[in-house]
């Protein structure tokens, strides 16, 4: 029997320490950055905290927050999902078009059954072909593009007249003058969340992105878990869609195009490692939030937008560099 000594019980309790700082530091650091930039913003503008410009900030981070909801799973699962943008387009035109025929509720409904399919047919790409899940489902998103080309000819599709109205409930006001995009935004993410943190499925997507092959040799079903990952991306693909399309009154095959990344941007400056295993849900939504208010800060100070991008690639790179230094610590 070996007995540990007190060097090496030093050198674990210090390494244990270090991975609850680094814990707290993924947990708690995107929150910081928040609260710092709210700060900043309602020091250097006073329309920043009115009632008016708070619902329309929550309603313009529903859109890319719901897909960095959808892309914080997949990265979590252990791939990503390029097909964000584009199944949100088809998904947004079989909705019109289903309404067209059948009425505005039930083209949503087959809006979200059509995200859900597109879903499963791309996780099942990645997993049966072997083809690493970034360049799998870049040829996807190519394919799903052209498809939405096809159907509708390049043309914008509209519901019929009639349907306009109804067509634009996602922007209707709800729960206190927010939109119903907003709420639709927060009740699917607060869903997920739980589905993720509180499930056998959760503890499984965290178990298949940590280490796919001992969660194999565990009995797991990598496969099936990563392509449920990818069917949960896209019903967000799709919600997200049917926001755009009820803002516009249309769809159309170019909607949203690079959108995808913006997510994959808001799930790792959330905190989601890049090598999967390690995330929240809670977090790649803050994440979006964060992209939004940079965003909402550049046009109230009336900035030019162009150095937006800069700063969230700047992020982008902090986010990435943390996450790699806290990994080492861990170790």
């Amino acid at each position: 029997m070996s007995v540990s000594t007190a060097p090496e019980t030093a050198s674990r309790t210090a390494g244990t320490r270090a991975v609850r700082r680094g814990a707290r530091v993924r947990d708690y650091g995107i929150l910081v950055a928040l609260l710092a930039i709210v700060l900043a913003l309602s020091l250097s503008t006073s329309t920043f905290l009115s009632t008016s410009n708070m619902i329309n900030l929550l309603d313009q981070c529903s859109v890319v927050g719901l897909l960095a909801a959808g892309a914080t799973v997949c990265i979590m699962s252990g791939v990503f999902d390029l097909t964000a943008s584009a199944s949100l387009a088809v998904s947004a035109i079989v909705g019109v078009q289903v309404g067209r025929q059948l009425g505005v509720l039930p083209g949503f409904a087959a809006a979200i059954v059509a995200g859900a399919l597109l879903g499963l047919v791309t996780g099942t790409i990645v997993v049966r072909s072997g083809v690493h899940s970034f360049i799998a489902t870049l040829a996807t998103s190519i394919i799903y593009r052209g498809l939405a080309v096809i159907v509708t000819a390049g043309s914008i599709v509209y519901p019929l007249a009639s349907q306009q109205a109804d067509f634009g409930m996602l922007t209707w006001p709800s729960i206190g003058g927010l939109t119903s995009a907003t709420i639709v935004f927060v009740v699917v993410v607060g869903a997920i969340w739980v589905l993720i943190s509180a499930t056998t499925f959760g503890r499984r997507v965290y178990a298949v992105g940590g280490n796919a092959e001992a969660a194999r040799l565990s009995g797991i079903r990598v496969g099936q878990v990563q392509i449920a990952a990818y069917v949960v991306s896209g019903i967000c693909s799709a919600l997200a869609g049917l926001i755009l399309a009820s803002r516009a009154g249309s769809a159309q095959s170019s909607m949203a195009t690079g959108m995808e990344l913006s997510a994959i941007a808001a799930a790792v400056i959330g905190g989601t490692s890049i090598l999967g295993g390690e995330g929240a849900i809670w977090r790649g939504a803050v994440g979006a939030l964060l992209l939004t208010l940079i965003g909402n800060g550049f046009n109230l100070l009336g900035w030019d937008t162009i150095y937006q991008q800069v700063v969230q690639g700047i992020l982008i790179l902090l986010a990435v560099a943390v996450d790699r230094y806290l990994r080492k610590r861990s170790r």
